[in-house]
């Protein structure tokens, strides 16, 4: 690896914003152990040139320590420098995980689960975004839309190869110059860390080809949204999944069933933290297939949550392949905050014995009141504002994060909100396509 360029030492904030400091690369290994200063005021910051109301003022700063785990190098582009940065935790000067740190949010999270569960998370995000400017010509999920931008997404897979990803699928989508990328699963703090990771190595390849990927959740009003979907199941000890029990009617284990359940009692809670900003209103909400309720369901791409069987006939590779997936998360919510508030409220159905509720088998737009409240099917929130009071009046889930954290977290969702309301939708989502 060259030692003549930079290394950026990156971090993911509360707007999911991938913000850094760099280095010359042959002084990299000197800040392994303390990292580079940050004032902690900007983690006020908005996905724009605003600062919120915060708690710390200009004085206080954390130090944001690479680990060199998560170091990504990218180095194709014969006309540009290598694409090089590793994420960091933000630490107090002594060494502490900062309260207010996003990734530290996560460790506690999975510290929890693996302490209170026994077992370890594996997970990987689906990657929608949008390709600008947008060429309305092909048809949706063609080869006709692939070819469109051919060398885009071969570039998008050679990069992720080279930066140690395992690229799965890179495909068309639903929506005109719209496109997905998954990436293979990793555990722990690995899977948000790869989420980030491909987005940025996936704005780097439309960056160097003169284009834009956009991951706002609605680029356009009249077109799709892009997700976040997070498709996740359980390691236990001795390797095996830990989400799958073949002798129950829904083939999940008794842990994935008491974990889904809790995740659809706190789920518009969570809303909060996964679907976080004003646009991301524009795409959740019901036939969207991103979800409007808090349902689950099996292979139903209308529920919240849903189960994901194997399709495989053989018993080795059903076990292995069984999964579940989390659908309103976008990719203006930090991964860090994503799966952290999905391990907390999975584990509050855990330690509640919840047990596993009615699978929806249809659209739940498409019940009567009755039929959704006895499933106990009820709305997500129609907006941030609507969200962030949900959350507030969840007992359980308005003490997930520090309070420092989930106060000034809260801030700034507040004044994202604001600048949204003086504004209209087109003016709206023309912000956050750019910003994202």
């Amino acid at each position: 690896m060259s030692d003549d360029g930079i290394v950026m030492l990156a971090w993911s904030d509360y707007v999911g914003v991938t913000r850094c400091r760099a280095v010359p690369s042959d002084q990299y290994t000197e800040r392994l152990e303390t990292g580079l200063g940050w004032a902690v005021a900007g983690q006020a910051l908005t996905p724009f040139a605003d600062i919120a109301p915060n708690p710390w003022g200009p004085m206080l700063e954390v130090r944001q320590v690479p680990d060199p785990a998560a170091r990504f190098t990218v180095d194709i582009w014969p006309d540009a420098p290598a694409l090089d940065f590793v994420m960091c935790d933000s630490r107090t000067p002594d060494g502490e995980l900062w309260d207010c740190c996003a990734r530290g949010f996560l460790r506690t999270a999975l510290d929890d689960l693996r302490d209170e569960a026994g077992v370890e998370l594996l997970a990987a995000f689906e990657h929608e975004f949008t390709v600008l400017p947008r060429a309305d010509v092909a048809p949706p999920f063609s080869l006709a839309a692939m070819r469109e931008q051919a060398q885009l997404t071969h570039d998008i897979a050679r990069a992720l190869t080279a930066a140690g990803l395992t690229p799965e699928t890179v495909e068309p989508e639903y929506g005109y110059s719209q496109y997905e990328v998954t990436v293979a699963p990793a555990r722990g703090l690995a899977a948000a860390d790869n989420a980030i990771a491909t987005r940025e190595i996936i704005r780097e390849c439309a960056r160097r080809l003169g284009v834009q990927a956009s991951f706002s959740p609605k680029p356009f009003l009249d077109g799709p949204g892009n997700g976040a979907h997070v498709h996740f199941s359980f390691v236990a000890a001795d390797g095996s999944n830990a989400t799958y029990d073949p002798t129950h009617e829904s083939g999940a284990s008794a842990l994935a069933r008491s974990f889904i359940a809790g995740v659809v009692r706190h789920m518009p809670a969570m809303c909060a933290l996964v679907a976080p900003s004003p646009v991301s209103y524009y795409r959740l909400g019901p036939h969207h297939w991103s979800c409007g309720y808090a349902s689950f369901g099996v292979q139903n791409r209308e529920a919240a949550i849903r189960i994901c069987p194997s399709t495989s006939r053989d018993a080795g590779a059903q076990a292995r392949g069984f999964n579940l997936e989390l659908r309103p998360p976008d990719p203006t919510a930090s991964p860090y905050l994503v799966l952290g508030a999905l391990i907390r409220a999975g584990l509050e159905g855990v330690r509640a014995g919840l047990e596993l509720p009615p699978a929806c088998t249809t659209d739940p737009a498409e019940l009567t009141d009755d039929e959704r409240s006895s499933m106990g099917i009820v709305p997500l929130p129609a907006s941030l504002e609507e969200a962030i009071a949900v959350f507030l009046a969840d007992d359980k889930a308005v003490g997930w994060m520090p309070d420092t954290m989930r106060d000034s977290y809260l801030d700034v969702k507040r004044m994202e909100q604001s600048l949204a309301d003086v504004e209209t939708d087109e003016e709206n989502v023309a912000r956050y396509r750019k910003a994202y």
